[in-house]
């Protein structure tokens, strides 16, 4: 069971991955400390391929199988949704299944994940990025500036579609 508030709402992924939509624009605020804490996003849908914080930071095949018709029908509801950011290859990974169990036919050869790897599939546009653990950031795989680069490239897909 999941005791989920809002996706890395008051923890250190939450803090890089919020000012980081602040930044971009698309949040009014640049922190996530509690579900009343008055953050409002714009343009903006996190779902989560895992609901719940793993042993090692590793979901299981189990848990992945117990959370996708959660995101599957987030996703149903989402008709607007034109660009789709991937945190983390498991981020990344989700997203294809997620596009191939509704119908988009995925490229070939495969979208692979990369940071700031911007991909084309169907109507939407696909970006990877490393995900905003404290074992990234702390030691400089992922870095505020690589992370705004995504949320730009985003904001650039999002006015390319309009």
């Amino acid at each position: 069971m999941c005791n989920c508030v809002r996706y890395s709402t008051g923890d250190s992924s939450g803090d890089f991955l919020f000012g980081a939509l602040y930044r971009a624009g698309f949040a009014n605020q640049p922190t996530s400390l509690a579900r009343n804490d008055g953050l409002a996003l714009r343009d903006v849908y996190i779902g989560a391929a895992a609901r719940c914080a793993p042993p090692d930071n590793k979901p299981t095949p189990q848990e992945f199988a117990n959370c996708f018709p959660y995101l599957a029908r987030e996703f149903e509801l989402l008709k607007n949704a034109r660009v789709l950011i991937g945190l983390g290859a498991i981020g990344f990974n989700a997203i294809l299944k997620l596009l191939e169990t509704h119908d988009v036919t995925l490229p070939k050869p495969r979208p692979k994940f990369g940071h700031n790897a911007l991909y084309h599939i169907g109507k939407y546009s696909v970006i990877g990025t490393y995900h905003p653990s404290r074992q990234n950031t702390n030691t400089g795989k992922l870095t505020v500036a690589m992370f705004d680069a995504v949320f730009q490239n985003a904001k650039r897909e999002l006015a390319r579609s309009e």
